[in-house]
């Protein structure tokens, strides 16, 4: 009876449609047209910059997450990972020491042009990510449920949170509040700006906000172009004191926004992060915007 249990077992297990499918390999097509071929699902994997370390954690797969980039910083699950780069660049040879079944990157610091060439002649699959909408880094998590075996649990992911955005861009009032992000300052008085056809761009909008800056083609603006624009609301991607620093610069006082009390912070995990936080920051903006008296 227990060689009769345990052939009936085996016989399940070869017939279980989950091995038939993770005996096949994986082709798919990344963001930048690649063909890609991966042999078995990647049990160890490198994904190059934050967005793509929490794409990988959002489908529950952490655990196989073997190196990390200097800048990641979520989820604290990860950080104790070996680092393979950061800001001056990425090491093949700290990459090629965590054997890596998959890396993920983004175009990015070179990223991209500096690592795929390498790794597919040693045989590691490459997938490239691009972040221009959040419909694309939605793209982007079933692209990496996928690219992991894991299909099923990267759709389920990105549908969840469209139904999130779905609900929030279907309260979103007739009158949009125009509406500035700066996402950083430069040494030479420039600011750094959301643009209308960024990622982060994007999910302002879908959080209710109209571009007051809509022609904007280079993210680098000066003071007085924010300041010509007069929107109804400021945002700053960063810290209070970051905040306050910059209106108590000339000029900016004059901005109806900062006259209002309308200037206010957005975190910058989730705006300058394309990944699955950004939904949260979105919601968070979405009720600001509805709760900001309009002119």
């Amino acid at each position: 009876m227990k060689r009769l249990r345990l052939l009936s077992l085996a016989l399940t297990l070869l017939a279980s449609p989950w091995r038939v499918a993770a005996a096949e390999p994986v082709r798919l097509t990344d963001a930048v047209g690649r063909r890609i071929e991966i042999a078995r699902p990647p049990q160890r994997i490198v994904p190059i910059f934050a967005s793509n370390t929490e794409l990988v954690a959002a489908l529950g797969l952490s655990e196989r997450v073997v190196g990390i980039e200097a800048y990641t910083r979520y989820p604290p699950e990860v950080l104790d990972r070996p680092q393979v780069g950061g800001r001056l660049g990425f090491s093949v040879d700290a990459i090629v020491a965590q054997r890596p079944e998959l890396l993920i990157v983004t175009p990015s610091r070179q990223a991209m042009h500096l690592l795929i060439e390498p790794m597919t002649r040693l045989g590691i699959p490459v997938i490239v990510l691009l972040s221009r909408s959040v419909a694309e880094v939605m793209a982007n998590l079933r692209l990496v449920g996928q690219a992991t075996g894991e299909p099923a649990r990267g759709d389920a992911v990105a549908t969840a949170l469209e139904a999130r955005l779905a609900t929030v861009e279907a309260a979103v009032p007739a009158r949009r509040p125009n509406v500035v992000m700066i996402t950083g300052r430069l040494g030479n008085g420039l600011v750094l700006v959301a643009r209308a056809d960024s990622y982060t761009g994007d999910a302002m909008v879908k959080a209710g906000g109209r571009h007051a800056l809509e022609r904007t083609i280079v993210a680098q603006v000066s003071p007085e172009a924010v300041i010509a624009a007069d929107p109804d609301i400021l945002l700053f991607a960063g810290r209070k004191d970051e905040l306050e620093a910059l209106i108590a610069q000339p000029g900016w006082r004059l901005l109806r926004a900062v006259r209002s009390g309308n200037a206010h912070l957005v975190a910058r995990a989730e705006f300058l992060i394309p990944g699955p936080r950004t939904v949260d920051g979105i919601e968070k903006l979405a009720a600001l915007l509805r709760r900001t008296p309009q002119p």
